[in-house]
């Protein structure tokens, strides 16, 4: 059995399973293939394929050019770039990990706090031998708003009440009731946006959520406000993210993106009013251990006919 370890981009994925108890011949590939026919060319022969998350689309016409694939490991619950139609077409078996929310909320903090703190521009000038030059803005007494309150959003919100934050959210389920819950008030859309001085996202990418901050939310924030995504890129429309930064209204912290790697030229590395990180949210060696465990005993079970973990429509 072959077996290829996608988009390792630590070179990790060995360290931290038990890859020899499989018997397998084991690939680790360790830089982002985006091309369709080097991909096919480095999956040749390849019983079973692991990807990390969503950073490798697996479309219909990728599939369809993998004839010995039998089982797809995604790293985590759910991928969005898997095309399970096609996967349950192709009798391809497709099987999830385990994962852990929090270590995406304390990076939503670590982004919130390095934009209100000017943290990118000080820690350059520390090494260059300069001392201060910015101003930073607390967070006690603000309004942190927040675009879903499931799993990670009532992390987010327990952090920023222990600032001193009032916190808001809405999501188009959330009812008042399970909003107080967790000492949150429930608001309208138009709310949310206006009165949050710091907006973070935590909704899942789907057809109703893709384009949900467009132009007129982001228009609606107050001048200066900090938008904070850590879910999917594709939530937010990036053109019209792009205009309000260039227009110096709003200030945005982000950790994801609509197209991954982000390109070295894109537009929104220039922008001096944008904190910028590199996918990091969901990368601890916590969660890589559970996943790369998992991964394992994934295909091990699959080996025995008995798949664990499989993912369907």
């Amino acid at each position: 059995m072959k077996i290829v370890v996608l988009d390792d981009y630590q070179d990790i994925a060995r360290s931290l399973a038990d890859w020899d108890s499989l018997g397998a011949e084991v690939e680790v590939i360790t830089t982002y293939l985006g091309d369709h026919d080097e991909l096919v060319r480095r999956l040749a022969g390849a019983e079973v394929v692991v990807a990390m998350r969503e950073r490798t689309r697996f479309t219909a016409e990728l599939l369809e050019r993998l004839p010995d694939l039998k089982l797809l490991v995604s790293t985590g619950r759910r991928n969005a770039a898997i095309d399970l139609k096609a996967t349950e077409r192709l009798g391809i078996t497709v099987c999830g990990t385990g994962y852990l929310p929090h270590p995406t909320a304390e990076h939503t903090w670590a982004l919130i706090l390095a934009a209100h703190r000017h943290l990118e521009t000080e820690l350059a000038a520390m090494r260059d031998g300069a001392w201060q030059s910015t101003v930073g803005t607390g967070l006690h007494g603000k309004t942190l708003g927040l675009l879903g309150l499931g799993n990670l959003g009532q992390r987010v919100a327990k952090i920023g009440q222990a600032f001193g934050m009032e916190t808001i959210a809405w999501s188009q389920n959330l009812t008042a009731e399970r909003a107080a819950e967790h000492d949150v008030t429930a608001v309208s859309k138009e709310d949310l946006f206006a009165r949050a001085d710091v907006l973070s996202v935590h909704l899942v990418l789907s057809k109703r959520t893709r384009g949900l901050v467009g132009a007129a939310e982001l228009a609606a924030m107050k001048p200066g406000a900090l938008l904070v995504n850590t879910s999917r890129g594709p939530i937010v429309d990036e053109q019209a993210l792009l205009d309000a930064l260039r227009a110096r209204r709003i200030h945005a912290a982000l950790d994801v993106y609509d197209i991954e790697p982000l390109p070295a030229d894109h537009p929104l590395r220039a922008m001096r009013n944008a904190t910028l990180t590199p996918h990091l949210g969901y990368v601890t060696r916590e969660v890589y251990e559970i996943f790369y465990r998992d991964a394992v005993e994934d295909i091990a079970a699959w080996r025995d006919g008995n798949p664990v973990r499989v993912m369907t429509l």
